[in-house]
């Protein structure tokens, strides 16, 4: 009983140990296993969302299932925004578009639900009592949808262009100029009213020079050869370029990276010294080439386990005042370092793994601990005989060592040194001992220990027995039963004991990152938890987020965000 006991105990601390992992040492794992980049320049974090609803698993809203893997996909990109980004105190946020996922055919109360999710997972709500970090964000196409569907629904670029601004403009931090463009737009119709805006704007900005250097965010990729290689970091198949174009020239339906004509056109007259791009859920890094040199592509993954990308990252980006004044490098102008967020899926696979192994350890555990199993008493006999054969070894040598010795010189005059003898003790036998006393000899002889038969008999009792008569009787077989019940209550015994330490401390860790400083979001948790309670009692009843021209500034630190293709 005693080692049932400490297996429970045992167990009990090896399951806090993973809930604290990982449900809060991940993050913070994560956040120390990066660091800004190595430069005097303004710094920035990028990272992706989107938000899981109906549209992404094909469930109805009010599916148990649905609002669980809502509620699991906004907590952890919460955890990860507050543990492993928030941390670095970024000066600018970016984020790179697809802050949803099925925006563009969201209805206007889904869609304020959705965006009060966006905005309780990444703080937006907390950002009037915090010091306010400026939040740039680029519209995706899960956000708007394509050109194509511009045209059919307008009011769906209304809708985006009233919560997050412009979907076509530039600001600037430290030294250098963040130009941001509605992809979606670019290769639409030609006479389309929203393609000829967003070129209109981008041809009226002036090139990026040495005083000013650019950098390009953009939702969708720029073009890039089939199969072109994406870096050591992408954990997906690369994506080739697919283009889908509506009927009678109303533009496009889909597409996974800009059309040549048109990455090349923004690399011309932009001149960018950096690219950054969303869209494809996972980590691409690709370097262009243009007349004026090479320029670097980042597309950013999504910072959502449940995006198709089972290692989410952001990236921290640093941009300022050159490294040196005499410096024409650009390239140094903007520096980056990616960084990957705690795998959300391997760990739950962890909790399953413990999980099993806790039943079976329970099931199977020996009732007198490991000391009862075959050959157990064997194996700690040796070990600790080739023990004591190794400290005996050790005990002579050391004997052997400090032995006395003299020095004998010899007719040549050389010098020996040479051991003294010793004069060694009479050895006693353990069996037997000499006693010498005048001429009487006295010989002990040791006892010989026998073991005398116990008291009790041991009878092996079949089911069934014989009586004096020869006949059979039948003995009632009810010890296997009473110990399976015994084995099953002991399991059960112990389950409720982990659980009861452990419930708590998860259901704590679960709500300590989730919950606002204002108030407790009514979605998804609220209505997550409605239908938990309904299914139990359905069970029941039926039984069952500038620097000056004059003198350096310090870095500006930003934070941005991408997302994903379908």
């Amino acid at each position: 009983m005693q080692s049932a006991t400490r297996l429970t105990l045992l167990l009990c601390a090896a399951w806090a140990a993973a809930l604290l992992y990982g449900e809060m040492g991940a993050y913070w794992a994560s956040y120390l296993a990066c660091s800004w980049p190595s430069t005097s320049s303004s710094s920035s974090p990028s990272s992706s969302p989107p938000l899981m609803d109906s549209t992404s698993l094909g469930l109805p809203s009010s599916s148990f299932a649905l609002q669980a893997a809502e509620f699991y996909t906004d907590l952890n990109m919460r955890r990860s925004f507050q543990s492993a980004i928030l941390p670095f105190k970024p000066d600018v946020l970016l984020f790179l578009g697809d802050h949803f996922d099925g925006g563009p055919y969201m209805s206007d109360e889904e869609w304020q639900e959705s965006l009060f999710r966006f905005k309780h997972i990444f703080s937006l709500n907390e950002q009037r009592t915090k010091p306010h970090i400026p939040i740039y964000y680029l519209s995706g196409n899960h956000d708007i949808g394509y050109s194509a569907f511009h045209s059919a629904h307008p009011e769906v670029l209304t809708r985006y262009e009233k919560e997050f601004g412009s979907r076509n403009y530039q600001f600037s931090a430290g030294k250098v100029d963040f130009v941001v463009v509605d992809a979606q737009t670019l290769d639409g119709a030609k006479k389309s009213k929203e393609r000829s805006s967003s070129w209109e704007f981008i041809k009226t900005l002036p090139p990026g020079n040495a005083s000013n250097p650019k950098v390009l965010l953009t939702h969708i990729p720029l073009y890039r050869p089939d199969s072109t290689p994406c870096g050591p970091h992408r954990s997906s198949p690369v994506i080739n370029q697919r283009v889908s174009y509506a009927a009678f020239d109303q533009g496009i339906t889909y597409q996974n990276y800009l059309t040549k004509e048109t990455s090349d056109l923004l690399l011309t007259l932009l001149k960018p010294v950096l690219v950054l791009s969303g869209h494809d859920h996972d980590q691409c890094t690709v370097v262009h080439s243009t007349p004026s040199g090479t320029v670097t592509e980042h597309t950013l993954g999504t910072i959502s386990w449940q995006q198709g990308n089972l290692y989410p990252s952001f990236m921290l980006l640093s941009a300022g005042p050159k490294v040196s004044q005499n410096s024409t490098d650009l390239e140094h102008e903007v520096v980056t370092n990616l960084c990957f967020l705690p795998k959300q899926t391997h760990i739950y696979i962890w909790y399953i793994f413990q999980f099993v192994v806790t039943i079976l350890l329970l099931i199977f555990w020996p009732t007198n601990g490991l000391s009862s199993l075959p050959y157990m008493n064997t194996f700690v006999s040796f070990v600790r005989s080739v023990s004591a054969e190794l400290f005996s070894r050790t005990k002579e040598k050391n004997d052997e060592e400090d032995g006395e010795y003299e020095m004998v010189f010899d007719a040549e005059g050389s010098m020996h040194l040479v051991k003294k003898a010793v004069a060694k003790a009479p050895s006693a036998s353990s069996d037997s001992r000499t006693v010498g006393r005048g001429s009487v000899v006295a010989r002990a002889t040791a006892g010989k220990h026998q073991l005398e038969p116990d008291s009790s008999i041991l009878v092996e009792m079949g089911s069934e027995m014989t009586s004096e008569n020869g006949g059979k009787l039948a003995r009632p077989s009810k010890s296997k039963l009473r110990k399976v019940l015994q084995r099953l209550f002991r399991v059960i015994q112990s389950i409720v004991v982990i659980a009861a330490l452990n419930v708590p401390l998860y259901m704590m860790l679960l709500f300590k990152d989730w919950i606002d400083h204002d108030h407790l979001p009514e979605a998804p948790i609220k209505s997550f938890f409605t239908r938990a309670v309904n299914i139990v009692n359905s069970i029941c009843l039926g039984g069952g987020r500038g620097c000056g021209e004059a003198t350096p500034q310090p870095p500006v630190r930003m934070m941005g965000a991408a997302a994903g293709v379908e």
